[in-house]
């Protein structure tokens, strides 16, 4: 038998109230815990909220900690060579973590159980190689321009780029999970085991004597990743087998290989997009103000966290629906808006008025990145204010022009923060990406309109947009 929050209500409050809160629960019951494909996606965009909500919490303890642990100095570096390295490490799947998402659901309700057994060997495989490359280069680019390098950066980076394969190879379990509606084991690893973990081993670190540097936290997180992997490896590996008889397989890498790759820009653009400003303030700017900018977007992430949890419970779902009935797509895309757009309002608010106080706790200083929120929330409520606009185009075959979409978004912040941060530091990073993350939703609400004829923005009627498609 399976939940209902209306039949509960009844057997619990009195009748006159249970018939008041009725249609609320009725909604409730529809989007959370009906049987359909709505309710499978709305209980894993809860199961998702729920975990990033846990999971910002450690995430801001742990930094706090770190914070204080290290001084703003080695923090700073820290946070910018921990920050790359989650970068390159997703960028190293070549877009197989979000390809699986799409191939999986069609293979499986197809039947076609040699290719499902293929592509889930073949994702994970080609991830574990391609990273380990991708590793190695960077390795070889430091060791090159070693010279051209500060040298506190130099040993963070070097040990930072053995983190990659498993960066990579984590993402694409990841993917595995979402593409089989399993919220827990796609998100626990990353948020909540690793970080717990990177505080574990910095710990232990320092209980034996070694300095709090950016260079034992970066040996923290590398041990942290690892185990972190590798326990995930263990967990999806069995699930999978479970639920996938053994047989034969076929590998059709050119064709997953072309799919993937345009994904691959689109998360390229999208990833980079969303760490570009620590980044360009960590190429402009001392690791004290990197320290600063980044405890400023660590306290803002509650209110990315919402945009993340819908996107992550939904895309599934999109590319489902992007095979049957385009009407039911429509309605589901809508509705992921609202998801989206009312409780990143909400957050927002509740961040902007305790926003001072969380960035003390960081240390002295750390509060000068208050104002700053100010700025940046309206980027972040602007993106939440047309939903997963991109999983939307992913998953319905538009990768393309969505990648152009984020290649130009891109090119703008990185435009804007190369004029704005040096005449205006830390505002000028702020102002550049809240300028591109209102252009982002703007185009890619656009683009869907044109290419599906939905219109995906909170203020705007269904039907007030006709002749998209």
């Amino acid at each position: 038998m399976r939940f209902s929050a209306a039949t509960t209500a009844e057997r619990l409050l009195p009748a006159r109230l249970a018939l008041r809160a009725k249609p609320l629960l009725d909604q409730i019951d529809a989007a959370l815990f009906s049987a359909d494909e709505r309710g499978e996606a709305g209980r894993m965009s809860l199961i998702a909220f729920s975990i990033r909500i846990v999971s910002a919490l450690i995430a801001f303890v742990s930094q706090v900690l770190l914070a204080r642990w290290m001084g703003s100095f080695e923090y700073g570096i820290f946070v910018l060579v921990w920050v790359t390295m989650i970068i390159v490490g997703n960028l190293s799947c070549f877009g197989f973590h979000t390809s699986v998402i799409r191939f999986i659901p069609e293979y499986r309700e197809k039947g076609r159980m040699a290719e499902l057994r293929g592509v889930l060997v073949t994702s994970r495989v080609f991830s574990l190689v391609a990273s380990t490359l991708m590793a190695g280069l960077g390795a070889l680019a430091i060791w090159l321009f070693e010279a051209h390098i500060e040298n506190y950066y130099v040993v963070p980076f070097l040990l930072g780029v053995i983190c990659m394969p498993m960066i990579a190879l984590s993402d694409v379990l990841q993917g595995i999970s979402r593409a089989h509606s399993w919220a827990i084991s796609a998100l626990s690893p990353t948020y909540l085991t690793r970080p717990v973990l990177i505080l574990v081993f910095m710990v232990g670190a320092l209980f034996i004597g070694y300095p709090p540097t950016a260079t034992t936290a970066v040996v923290a997180a590398i041990m942290a990743t690892y185990a972190t992997t590798i326990l995930q490896l263990v967990s999806v590996t069995r699930r999978v087998d479970a639920k996938v008889p053994a047989g034969p397989k076929k590998v059709h890498f050119r064709s997953w290989f072309m799919v993937s790759v345009p994904i691959f820009l689109v998360e390229s653009f999208f990833f980079i997009l969303t760490n570009a400003d620590v980044l360009m303030v960590g190429a402009y700017m001392n690791p004290e103000d990197v320290a600063v900018y980044f405890a400023t977007v660590k306290t803002l992430a509650l209110v990315h966290f919402v945009y993340f949890a819908v996107k992550a419970g939904v895309a599934q779902r999109y590319a489902q629906f992007t095979h049957g009935d385009p009407s039911r797509l429509a309605a589901f895309a809508r509705e992921t808006v609202t998801w989206t757009f009312w409780p990143s309002v909400a957050m927002a608010l509740a961040v902007l008025a305790l926003g001072e106080p969380m960035l003390k706790l960081f240390g002295p200083g750390f509060d000068a990145g208050y104002p700053l929120l100010f700025v940046l929330v309206f980027g972040v409520v602007a993106r939440a204010a047309v939903g997963p606009c991109e999983s939307l185009l992913t998953m319905s075959g538009n990768q393309n022009i969505c990648a152009l979409v984020y290649a130009l978004t891109l090119a703008i912040n990185i435009g804007l923060n190369v004029v704005f941060i040096p005449q205006f530091g830390l505002w000028g990073a702020a102002i550049s990406t809240a300028v591109a993350m209102i252009f982002e939703a703007s185009a890619l609400s656009f683009t869907v309109w044109r290419k599906l004829g939905i219109v995906m923005a909170i203020f705007i009627p269904a039907t007030a947009m006709q002749g998209g498609r």
